[in-house]
């Protein structure tokens, strides 16, 4: 069956079928919704694509995921588990499966860390990050995303340069489906605004300095001055994990 049908087999939107009728449809979504609040875009999301759209959480943006569920309650919410994660990560995720109208989904790399550094060697995030990147990130989260449509995630334009021109709805040609970013055009004192409106769950380490969480090894408070991202990666001259490349 055609993951256009639906992760449920069915979809509430006519069937697309080819990425071009995707890339078309993403456009014309993005030019109408481009102004919109982000309900309003995960509202259409879910109209169109029903239960063929996921959202794709790190537990550091729990505001998008509290304000999915109260659009569509029960959504599927993929978590990557990298088997790097801080302890406070993995307790905010379990927090949010039991408080928040969801399904929870882990995906998990082939490997485990301990069959990583046998095949290349321990401490690979430090000697090639982006090779580590890619096996405990973008080929679970591609092997996750495969059953859907559309995915959801938590991209601002405001976190760092690389994403100033993120668009609300966009086609993801390497996975052949369409990526939401209802929170594109979100400044930081909104998400504090909604997350204090709401009392939203929140990731202890957002409380502790960082502005910007991932894996435990890579991930350290941002310097004064510093965008909100710099604390990833620190020392190096990668930006971005690979998943929104």
């Amino acid at each position: 069956m055609d993951k256009r049908a639906g992760a449920a087999g069915k979809s509430d939107g006519p069937p697309l079928v080819t990425g071009t009728e995707l890339r078309a449809l993403a456009d014309s979504a993005d030019a109408r919704l481009a102004g919109a609040g982000a309900a309003e875009i995960i509202g259409w999301a879910h109209q169109v694509f029903g239960a063929g759209l996921v959202v794709a959480s790190s537990m550091a943006d729990t505001h998008l995921v509290h304000l999915a569920q109260t659009v569509a309650p029960g959504i599927d919410v993929l978590f990557l588990d990298t088997g790097y994660h801080f302890s406070e990560t993995r307790g905010t995720r379990d927090a949010v499966a039991h408080e928040y109208r969801i399904r929870l989904i882990p995906v998990t790399p082939l490997r485990t860390t301990a069959e990583q550094d046998a095949e290349y060697g321990p401490r690979l995030y430090e000697r090639d990050p982006d090779r580590c990147c890619a096996l405990r990130k973008v080929e679970p989260l591609n092997r996750g995303l495969r059953p859907y449509s559309a995915w959801i995630n938590g991209m601002r334009r405001d976190e760092a340069p690389t994403r100033a021109h993120t668009r609300v709805v966009d086609y993801d040609a390497r996975r052949d489906m369409v990526k939401i970013s209802p929170l594109a055009g979100w400044t930081q004192d909104e998400v504090d605004a909604y997350t204090a409106r709401h009392r939203v769950l929140v990731n202890p380490l957002l409380l502790d300095g960082y502005t910007s969480v991932g894996c435990e090894p890579c991930t350290r408070r941002p310097l004064p001055g510093e965008d909100p991202r710099a604390g990833r990666w620190a020392g190096t001259a990668k930006t971005e994990c690979g998943l929104h490349q």
